[in-house]
């Protein structure tokens, strides 16, 4: 099952990443890449660097770890627990895409201080605020199932804090300063990850 875990995690690197950034680059003339931007040190490359890194310990280290003879998690190793594992980060790969697609020109993988893309709020995005991370999420989950090892189960929490990070202290500041009170009326409708959890309760009545 590790060989199937590399597979998927590199099928995601390149629908997720490489086909998404060709699609961006071909509609706008711009990748909308912005991560790498970040001062070194402030709470977006710190952000930035928690969720790749966990990435990688999730999707390639933890497979590899496998290979090597690292030991299951006993509980986890079902061959249940793997097959399931299969079908949700196959599913977290297409969805991921999907969820990328439907933001159109304002995806960006970061973000630009002074940059100013349109706020999208319908489609996926009218049932959680962040599908891209949600969905992103499943799929390593999905990979953790598949490879139910510390390594994987570290990358896990790795991936989850820098999302986190990302969204919480730098994604929805930005989109409040950059888009006021639609932004804030968006926050008290839509869940944050998941539907109906996360709302802002600062307008609500």
């Amino acid at each position: 099952m590790a060989i199937a875990a590399l597979v998927v995690f590199a099928m995601f690197a390149l629908v997720a990443g490489g086909a998404r950034v060709l699609i961006q680059r071909r509609r706008t003339g711009d990748t909308g890449i912005r991560q790498f931007r970040p001062a070194p040190g402030s709470v977006q490359w710190w952000a930035h660097w928690g969720f790749v890194t966990g990435g990688l310990i999730t999707g390639l280290a933890a497979p590899l770890a496998d290979l090597a003879g690292l030991a299951p998690i006993p509980f986890a190793d079902q061959p249940a627990v793997a097959v399931a594992g299969v079908v949700v980060a196959v599913a977290g790969v297409a969805a991921t895409f999907g969820a990328q697609l439907a933001m159109g020109a304002s995806w960006r993988i970061g973000v630009e201080d002074t940059e100013r893309t349109r706020l999208v709020t319908t489609g996926v995005f009218g049932c959680v605020r962040n599908p891209i991370f949600t969905t992103m999420l499943v799929t390593f989950a999905g990979l953790a199932l598949m490879v139910p090892n510390p390594v994987a189960v570290a990358g896990c929490v790795l991936l989850l804090a820098g999302v986190q990070a990302q969204v919480r202290a730098v994604e929805e500041p930005y989109l409040q300063q950059v888009h006021g009170s639609a932004y804030t009326d968006y926050t008290t409708r839509v869940g944050r990850f998941l539907p109906g959890i996360g709302r802002s309760r600062q307008l609500q009545r």
